[in-house]
């Protein structure tokens, strides 16, 4: 066996002031497109009752990915410490998670838009994960 066998996996967290959209958005799409490489995780500094309705409709539409079976949304304490800290964009408030962080990918929050908007935002947090795991 190599030692690259041995290797722990990288760990990724995407943040967001509430974690209820974008970050999860991301969790899902990295755990599908790459989670036998990297740990995703999405956390924010607040949270919501539950995650934003329109992503869980149209990532089980689009990917068949229900995000309400493994997801949640919870604060960055209750996440293991990440190697990278990714911001999903900070028009609502840059959440201070206690670090700098790694990337902020800038995206606008789809939240109350059109499922163009939404399927919009989806796919560029798809690309920035296949980048992110190549």
């Amino acid at each position: 066996m190599s030692l690259s066998h041995f290797e722990k996996k990288k760990s990724v967290a995407f943040i967001c002031v509430h974690n209820s959209c974008r970050s999860q958005i991301a969790e899902a799409l990295g755990r599908h497109l790459a989670g036998d490489r990297f740990d995703f995780y999405s956390a924010g500094t607040e949270t919501k009752p539950q995650i934003n309705q329109d992503a869980v409709r149209l990532m089980k539409q689009l990917y068949g990915i229900d995000m309400e079976q493994t997801q949640y949304s919870k604060t960055i304490d209750k996440i293991p410490v990440p190697d990278l800290v990714i911001s999903m964009g900070c028009e609502v408030g840059c959440p201070y998670i206690g670090r700098a962080f790694d990337a902020n990918w800038g995206l606008p929050d789809p939240t109350g838009q059109s499922d163009a908007v939404f399927k919009e935002v989806i796919r560029q947090i798809e690309e920035k994960i296949k980048a992110l795991t190549v």
